[in-house]
Parts: structure tokens; C-alpha cells; sequence
């Protein structure tokens, strides 16, 4: 397609045939040019083992073509109906603490089950036999959502082959465990179990192994339906939707070469301008899983944000704001869960393109009016995000720190890597999120936050970068252990202590320090010794008066920067533009709340401007707005709310 995506996951199992017309009216009438069929449908399709009924499918395929609406067609594996559980129990999931989860829900499956991942490819197979020259297909989705975890003896099984050919021995898996530690040495590899829960703390190196295998025992099961699909649908694109969250062992980056096209959900969990920090973070992190190439945002929610024990209702223009910043970072369409708000079930309150409410909505006509709009916006198809900055963002990183061994449990990774996302969002400066062994010459600076575990190959590749003349932030909590979870000896911040220039001997968790500049920093604090480096500001009172804090050393011809607390917003912002400065960066003039985004293609440029604050802003931006069909000149007024494509 040469314009963008524009629709969500449609579910026409739960509704008549009658609505299953009216909703295909509604779909054109919106502009919606794909749906997601099927996700959850396998207790439809395969109502018992063996026994097909696709007649309904078949309906809604051949109604959705009619419309002039492509379909993105799933695999159901997500869900297996009930039958499936009750003849293979031992399919059902198992939680750390060996209790066996029942069926009633979603993902009640464990992906190393053999019977599961027999039944999973039975139903992909099927479906490709039957659909793969069907011409409303688009696109194949495999699975939703990839994430369950299970403990039980399969998971242990294949555990113990992953971590045989990981290691090759006991001596090297005993090495990189530290299993002399607790008495824990295996004599045997049938002595190795997950790591279940248990009297105290549970091995670091273990644990993050253990989301390692999962996370290729969940590709290997996406592979698995992939090759079926191919097999028989070689020209149809497949791909995934990649879900981010504390509970996910996947690492995006590994899968993100196996798809054809990128594809995430995104759910902010914020009501205030978070929620906008976070829409920006999660486009920027699936462009750098794509590799710079165009992405797609497969859900996100027309009418809710989830903060918490509560939903808050997204405000007028809300979701177009959103929509656009995907769209602005790369994204090749919006689409939503779901087209129809369901009647009953588990997410009944869920939010969608069609609420209980019906057609006549604002929520509908909020959808309708951002459909009619993407057409304008075709021209931004195969630019490319203007970024000058990298900032460097590692699952396996992630794991690590989800330990519960660490000197202090306010530490959190995600929380670091978005604190040091969101300077940059809000300076209108634009961001790749990018992995550590990444490529970084094309960048004028590179960001590390609390990047506690670190490869020696990665750490060398951030020191030639700097030594060719990068300039880099490093931030607290960085470079501590190897690939083994193992501490790097010899004083922290190990993997970048020489090109930082400093040596540290102590952290001191705190609640809050101050500085000399006047700022302030939570959590964290450390006690850093010179050993080349420059301090840029001292600690003011207690323990750490007079020491450094935030120090900068030069390293051959580039310039290394170090922030040993976690600095509140003000204080960070400060940093930034000095570091900023530094590396030669231009800083836009950006009113508060006003979201700035860059693309190129050629000697064609687009400026993409999101104003999310309550009140009128100008800018100086002149060109022609895709949007409003009109020619501005500098200051661009953009009314509260209101959002701008000019094309210079």
C-alpha cells in the first residue's frame, strides 16, 4: 500500500452478520483500509479437534475485500479453546511457585509444551491451506502478544538443552553462575530446574538465563508458524505484535530480523503529559527494533488511557495527538484494539474505534475525522526521522536489574533510560533508541542510562566512539557486570570507568541529595574518585559534601560525561543543554508542551509540531501544512491541541 494503515482488530466471532454489514459501511465510511481478523477466534474456527467451521471467515473475508478493505489475518494460538486444555493438561501453565494455572483466560498455554506447539502449527497450516490466495489479504499475523512465561517440567526440559548448547558444559555454566556461591555447583544437568521460587534469593545469572531462553523458545514457536505461512503464502508479508513490559521475556531487537515489518502495541499508563513522553519513547524504541526502516503501531486505545486501578478517559484530540506522534517517528499507520466495543467478556470495557455508544459518538467521530486526514499525509512515506542523538536501550540490561539482589530496589532500568528520553522529547531534539553494539558513528552524541550490564564488545565499540570524537552521557549504575551478571572488579563503573576518567569505590543509596549547581537528585549517589576526569559539580551536605557528581573527561578526540545520582527533571534539563552544547547539537526553541519532530527525504524536509498544551503557541515554521491544505508563514500559530506537517 502507498498510503498509511489505518483500522485495528476486528472481531466479527462475537456479533451477527447483520452488524458484520454495518460495520464494513462504518469501516468505509471512517477510511479504515485494514483490519486484524481472527486473533482470538480458534474456539470459532475449530470448535472441536479437527472439525473446521470457517464459513463465517469465509463471510467476513469476502465481505472485507467488497468494502475495499484488506485484512491482516492472525493465527489464533494466542488463545486455545477449551477442548484443547482439558486433553492436554499438562499444557497448562505453571507459575513459579508450581501452581498450574486453569483455562479461562487468555495465554492459559505453555509454548514448550509439545501438544501446544503441535496444535499451534495444525491451525496455521489450515488457515494458509484455506486463505492464502484470498485477495483481501494483506498480512500475516502470528500469535499476539508473545510473553507467557510457564515453569513446569516442559519449560524445564528444554531449559536444560538451551543452556547445554549456550554453555557447552557444567564447568563454564558453573563459572558463569557462581554456583560455589550457596553450594549451589551442578553435577548434572538434570540437577538444573528454572528458577522457581525458593527459601531466599534466587541465582541473578540464572534468572536472567532464564528469560534469555524464553525469549528464543518464544521465536522458535514464531518461526515455527512462520515457515507454514511462507511455505504456502511466499509473497504475503508475516509479522507479530511485539508487546513492551516488565513481564515480557522477549528481547524485541533479536526478533525484530525474523518479521517482515515491525509491529507494536503501545498503552501509555499515564493520564498527564507522561502519556505523551511515553507514546514518543515506544515509537522511537520500535524504530531502532526496525533498524531505521518503517514500523507499524498495530494497537493502541481510541479512548482510555490504563493508569492503574482506574481508567482515564483521553480527551478530545487526544488520539489523533497520539496517533500523529507514531506516525511522525516512523510508524506506517494507526491502528487500534479494537474496531467494536465488545458486548461481554473480559475487556468489555476496553475502549474502540465504535464504543457501546454506537456511530453516533464523538469517540467514532474523532476516529472518522483522523481517517479522513492520513491520506494528506501519504507524502511522509519513505522519509526518514532526523536524529542526532542515541540512546542506548538493552533488554537482557533490563532483566538484570529486575534482580532481587541489588544494592537498592529503586532501581529501574526503564525508568532511567525514559528520564533521559524525555529531556531530549521535550528540547525537540530528535532520538534512535538504539542496542549497545549498535553502529554510533553517525551520531553526534550517545546517552547510557544506568546501562548496569554491558558485553566487553559493546564496551569497546562506546570507547572507540568516543575516542574517534563521540561525545557520550553515561549515567549512574552503569557498566557494573559482564554478560554473566558477573561484577566487573577493579572499582565501578567497570566496563566504562577509563573512559569516564573516574573510579568509584561506594554507592550510597539516598532519598534525595542536593547539589553545589542547586539541583537535586533521588535514590542513588556514589562515591566518585578523578582519575582524569574533570568535576563539572560537586555534592553539597551530607556523607558525599565536596565530592563530584556529574563529571566530564576528555578521551582521545571526543568528550565523556558522567552522572553518578538520579537527577530530578530541572537539574537533568540543565545537563542536557550543556552537554547539548558540547557536542555541537542545535537546540529548537520550543514552548513547553509542544512536541517537534524532523524528517527527510531528498532535499524534501517535514517538520511534524504537536502542541499538548492548553494554550495558543507559535513557532517559527513556514511552509506548506499537509494537514490543513494551506500555505503558513513564520510564527506559526498552533492553537492548544493542534498539530502541523509542513513541508518545507
Amino acid at each position: 500500500m502507498t498510503a498509511f494503515y489505518f483500522g485495528g482488530d476486528y472481531n466479527p466471532e462475537q456479533w451477527s452478520p447483520e452488524v458484520w454489514k454495518e460495520d464494513v459501511a462504518l469501516m468505509q465510511r471512517a477510511g479504515v483500509n485494514l483490519v486484524t481478523v481472527g486473533v482470538f477466534a480458534w474456539s470459532s474456527l475449530e470448535p472441536e479437534p479437527g472439525r473446521y467451521e470457517f464459513g463465517w471467515l469465509d463471510q467476513v473475508l469476502d465481505l472485507l475485500h467488497d468494502g475495499g478493505i484488506q485484512v491482516d489475518l492472525a493465527t489464533p494460538t494466542a488463545s486455545p479453546p477449551p477442548w484443547f486444555s482439558l486433553r492436554h493438561p499438562d499444557a497448562l501453565p505453571v507459575k513459579a511457585d508450581g501452581t498450574r494455572l486453569t483455562h479461562g483466560s487468555r495465554d492459559t498455554y505453555c509454548a514448550c509444551a509439545p501438544a501446544y506447539r503441535k496444535a499451534a502449527a495444525g491451525i496455521a497450516r489450515v488457515l494458509a491451506e484455506r486463505y492464502s490466495e484470498h485477495p483481501a489479504l494483506a498480512m500475516w499475523h502470528v500469535h499476539n502478544e508473545y510473553g507467557t512465561t510457564c515453569y513446569c517440567d516442559h519449560a524445564a526440559a528444554a531449559f536444560r538443552l538451551w543452556l547445554q548448547e549456550r554453555y557447552g558444559d557444567l564447568d563454564r555454566l558453573n563459572a558463569a553462575w557462581t554456583t560455589a556461591f550457596w553450594s549451589q555447583g551442578y553435577s548434572h544437568w538434570d540437577q538444573i530446574q528454572p528458577p522457581r521460587a525458593t527459601q531466599y534469593l534466587v541465582n541473578p545469572t540464572q534468572a536472567l538465563d532464564f528469560k534469555r531462553f524464553w525469549s528464543d523458545e518464544l521465536l522458535s514457536a514464531f518461526e515455527e508458524q512462520k515457515a507454514i505461512l511462507r511455505s504456502l503464502s511466499p509473497e504475503t508479508p508475516i509479522t507479530t505484535n511485539f508487546v513492551f513490559g516488565g513481564w515480557v521475556p522477549v528481547n524485541h531487537a533479536r526478533w525484530a530480523p525474523e518479521v517482515d515489518l515491525v509491529a507494536i502495541d503501545h498503552y501509555p499508563g499515564s493520564a498527564g503529559l507522561g502519556a505523551e513522553e511515553q507514546t514518543a519513547f515506544g515509537a522511537d524504541l520500535a524504530r531502532g527494533w526496525a533498524g531505521g526502516r518503517s514500523w507499524l503501531l498495530m494497537e493502541q486505545a481510541a479512548g482510555s488511557l490504563n493508569v492503574g486501578r482506574r481508567l482515564h478517559t483521553k480527551e478530545p484530540g487526544r488520539m489523533a495527538r497520539h496517533s500523529l506522534s507514531h506516525l511522525a517517528r516512523g510508524s506506517r499507520g494507526a491502528l487500534f484494539f479494537q474496531w467494536r466495543a465488545s458486548r461481554g467478556g473480559a475487556e468489555m470495557f476496553h475502549s474502540a474505534m465504535v464504543p457501546h455508544a454506537g456511530a453516533e459518538s464523538r469517540r467514532f467521530a474523532e476516529v472518522a475525522g483522523f481517517g479522513a486526514s492520513l491520506p494528506r499525509l501519504a507524502e511522509l512515506e519513505g522519509s526518514a526521522v532526523e536524529a542526532e542523538v542515541a540512546i542506548l536501550w538493552d533488554a537482557e540490561a533490563w532483566w538484570a536489574m529486575q534482580s532481587t539482589h541489588l544494592p537498592s530496589s529503586e532501581l529501574d532500568y526503564l525508568a532511567a533510560v525514559q528520564a533521559a528520553h524525555r529531556q531530549f522529547w521535550a528540547a525537540g531534539i530528535g532520538v534512535d533508541v538504539v542496542a549497545p553494539d549498535a553502529d554510533l558513528s553517525a551520531y553526534r552524541l550517545v546517552v547510557v542510562p544506568s546501562l548496569y550490564l554491558v558485553s566487553d564488545q559493546a564496551a569497546a565499540s562506546i570507547a572507540r566512539y568516543v575516542e574517534r570524537g563521540g561525545r557520550l552521557l553515561v549515567t549512574y549504575f552503569s557498566g557494573i557486570v559482564n554478560e554473566d551478571a558477573q561484577v566487573r572488579l577493579g572499582g565501578y563503573p567497570g566496563a566504562f570507568s577509563e573512559v569516564l576518567g573516574i573510579s568509584v569505590e561506594e554507592f550510597h543509596p539516598v532519598e534525595e541529595v542536593r547539589l553545589r549547581s542547586g539541583g537535586r537528585g533521588r535514590v542513588w549517589s556514589e562515591q566518585v574518585d578523578l582519575a582524569g576526569a574533570e568535576a563539572v559539580d560537586r555534592y553539597s551536605g551530607g556523607v558525599l559534601d565536596g565530592s563530584p557528581a556529574i563529571t566530564r573527561n576528555e578521551y582521545g578526540e571526543g568528550v565523556a560525561w558522567y552522572v553518578s545520582t538520579q537527577l530530578e527533571d530541572e537539574a537533568y534539563e540543565s545537563l542536557v543543554e550543556q552537554v547539548v552544547q558540547d557536542a555541537g547539537i542545535e537546540r529548537p526553541e520550543l514552548p513547553a508542551g509542544v512536541e517537534l519532530v524532523r524528517r527527510r527525504a531528498g532535499e524534501s524536509t517535514w517538520t511534524i509540531l504537536i502542541n499538548h498544551s492548553e494554550v495558543v503557541v507559535e513557532l517559527p515554521v513556514e511552509g506548506y501544512d499537509l494537514l490543513s491544505g494551506t500555505q503558513v508563514l513564520s510564527p506559526l500559530r498552533l492553537i492548544a491541541g493542534g498539530q502541523a506537517v509542513v513541508r518545507a
